[in-house]
């Protein structure tokens, strides 16, 4: 994998940690329905996510949930690292 490659994958699972931080509950609901309807996305946007999910994610699992788990923590991360600035130690 390139250097480029990795850095796409966290990248990617860091904006996906973020967006989940701020949008889960609404996610969630939306999520809920349209399994509960049976939507589904077009054909299209399904084959160019399965294209997506098996040239870059399959075996960048970990790199992957690396970047969203710092994606969820980072604004708590931030706060702690401010904290500690203004502390002087």
């Amino acid at each position: 994998m390139s250097l480029l490659t990795a850095v796409g994958v966290f990248v990617v699972g860091f904006v996906s940690g973020a967006v989940t931080r701020w949008f889960a509950g609404l996610a969630a609901i939306i999520a809920l329905v349209l399994v509960l309807l049976g939507g589904v996305a077009p054909e299209p946007l399904q084959s160019l996510v399965d294209h997506v999910f098996r040239r870059y994610y399959v075996g960048n699992e970990l790199l992957f949930i690396a970047g969203f788990l710092f994606g969820i923590d980072a604004s708590e991360a931030k706060g702690v690292a401010v904290e500690r600035r203004g502390s002087g130690g």
